[in-house]
């Protein structure tokens, strides 16, 4: 049969319809045979392949064979299922991978948020288990600072120096540092810290704002508070502790052909995340 042909594939009465090519992944598996009428668990009937195996599980099972990675659900459990299935139709490379459920599995990742407010200054540490996730929060954030006279730090009038950005602080890759409010230096001179944080472009200076701005886009970022406490009631510092589900790094069959060789599976980690 020409690997360019399209086959047709009843698996307990779910159709597939793909290239021969694609079931021609892996050469010594069961589905390669198939093509050539070498294995009786498949039967062809008006034209259509059929056997008797769970057609849910098999359209993890095509589209690995499509595209070589693994690619599961968030909720997905199956993982020993999937295995068996991965067995019968003798793709080793894909039942080795399974048996290690931790590679696929997704990661709890744990965010905090402390904040202090002392006087007219409110202090944030943010803390995560993901260090990508607090450098991309590093990057929404920004403080800017500015000297003005008055006697308000909710004062509304212009400043009479334009804003300066100022780098956050990174005490290590899973902490950021930054402040608000005002604080006085000489006379009625003080200088003030403004907060933006994107895509939200206003600078808020109070603190209370910040925070609430801060929340919001964490939990817009898919994330769910689980507890707020405070830690020190003589400081005022109040921690809020966030969890949300990290999908796991993809992972990517590599299959080296050479010639009289059926071909040789190298399982490869894809770095699109790299937080741990």
């Amino acid at each position: 049969m020409s690997n360019r042909e399209v086959v047709v594939l009843s698996v307990g009465g779910v159709k597939f319809v793909t290239l021969a090519s694609t079931l021609l992944q892996f050469p010594e598996s069961r589905l390669a045979q198939m093509l050539n009428n070498d294995d009786r668990e498949f039967k062809l009937v008006n034209g259509e392949f059929f056997v008797d195996r769970d057609g849910t599980l098999f359209s993890y099972i095509i589209d690995f064979l499509r595209t070589l990675q693994i690619s599961l659900p968030t909720d997905f459990s199956d993982y020993q299922r999937l295995q068996r299935e991965a067995e019968f139709y003798g793709l080793s490379p894909l039942s080795s991978l399974l048996k290690q459920e931790h590679l696929l599995k997704p990661r709890l990742e744990i965010l905090e948020v402390r904040f202090s407010l002392q006087e007219m200054q409110a202090f944030f540490r943010i803390f995560g288990s993901c260090s990508t996730t607090v450098e991309t929060l590093a990057e929404q954030i920004t403080v800017f600072s500015g000297q003005q006279s008055g006697q308000s730090w909710t004062s509304l009038f212009p400043f009479q120096k334009p804003l300066v950005p100022l780098p956050l602080e990174r005490p290590s890759h899973h902490d950021v540092v930054f402040q608000c409010g005002t604080d006085y230096s000489a006379g009625d001179q003080f200088v003030a810290r403004y907060v933006s944080i994107k895509p939200d472009n206003r600078k808020l200076i109070n603190g209370t704002n910040v925070l609430g701005l801060l929340l919001d886009t964490l939990l817009k970022d898919g994330f769910r508070l689980i507890s707020t406490r405070t830690v020190s009631s003589e400081e005022k510092v109040e921690c809020y502790s966030f969890e949300r589900m990290q999908k796991p790094a993809g992972i990517t069959i590599m299959v080296n052909q050479t010639p009289g060789n059926s071909g040789i599976a190298q399982v490869k980690r894809s770095q699109a995340q790299k937080g741990k």
